[in-house]
């Protein structure tokens, strides 16, 4: 009953445009060599552990091993109910301090992978074009065309009003035929300027990414000398850092969840005083 509480208010603050969406989630590890293409595939074993105990169906869909241990880079979807709104609390700089088992002398040593989560946006994208948003212009063809050329009115112009283009269409010999052949154009138009938008969305939602290395993590994970998980985000510390990396983050998704909605919430207008009324 209390966990369920819990989950109903943490998913009001999710109120992202693609946070109740699915998930892609990229992997890659930093310079290091064998350190941080193991680090970084601890990390996707965290993180398909996470899907497992959310009950989310992740799917690997590409794997590029490292050369001698590790990975070279790894993405793989997630879907589930908020998937994309819990998971965007892990992009970032991910480091972890251990004792080497690539190292002969058992030094101790820093590794950094990087982990980037955006939204798995429909790739089919569905054009709508509304009446009210068309013009249409009917006008005589003009031109190369033989006998057909001067039949009244048979070309059309169609002008989509919301973005301002404009397709005209006056090959065929009916008015009907080029109006079909009009807006098609103007379909194919319409989904290319669509596509454009959504990847200059994208483009938005990936410049965020930093340099792999010391100064931009957002988590350090130390099992050595001691054993704790630090978000230096929140400051949320967690010394059972197995648990953290079998999948138990939560509390850091949770917490970083508040930190991002508190700002919102101080600048919402209070109650309305007295004198305002």
């Amino acid at each position: 009953m209390e966990h369920g509480l819990a989950e109903l208010e943490l998913r009001r603050l999710l109120g992202g445009e693609h946070d109740g969406g699915n998930a892609i989630v990229e992997i890659h590890p930093g310079a290091g060599g064998l350190e941080a293409q193991d680090w970084a595939e601890m990390l996707l074993r965290m993180y398909l552990r996470w899907c497992e105990r959310r009950g989310f169906r992740a799917e690997l869909v590409e794997f590029q091993p490292g050369e001698g241990a590790g990975l070279k880079s790894a993405t793989f979807t997630v879907e589930g109910a908020y998937a994309y709104g819990y998971l965007k609390a892990e992009a970032g700089i991910h480091r972890l301090v251990r004792i080497s088992p690539f190292d002969a002398n058992a030094r101790r040593h820093t590794s950094f992978a990087s982990v980037f989560v955006f939204p798995d946006i429909e790739e089919e994208i569905q054009i709508e074009v509304r009446d009210e948003d068309l013009r249409v212009d009917t006008y005589r063809s003009s031109g190369a065309g033989g006998q057909h050329v001067n039949k009244p009115d048979s070309a059309v112009r169609l002008t989509h009003l919301p973005s301002g283009i404009v397709v005209a269409c006056q090959n065929e010999r009916s008015q009907h035929k080029n109006k079909s052949t009009a807006m098609k154009v103007l379909k194919a138009r319409l989904y290319e300027l669509e596509k454009q938008r959504q990847q200059e969305k994208m483009s938005e939602l990936t410049k965020g990414k930093k340099e792999i290395g010391f100064g931009h993590q957002i988590r350090s994970y130390v099992l050595q000398p001691y054993r704790m998980v630090k978000d230096h985000r929140t400051s949320t510390e967690v010394g059972n850092a197995d648990a953290v990396l079998d999948g138990d983050i939560d509390v850091f998704i949770e917490a970083y969840l508040r930190q991002q909605a508190a700002p919102a919430a101080r600048a919402a207008p209070g109650p309305a005083t007295p004198a305002e009324r």
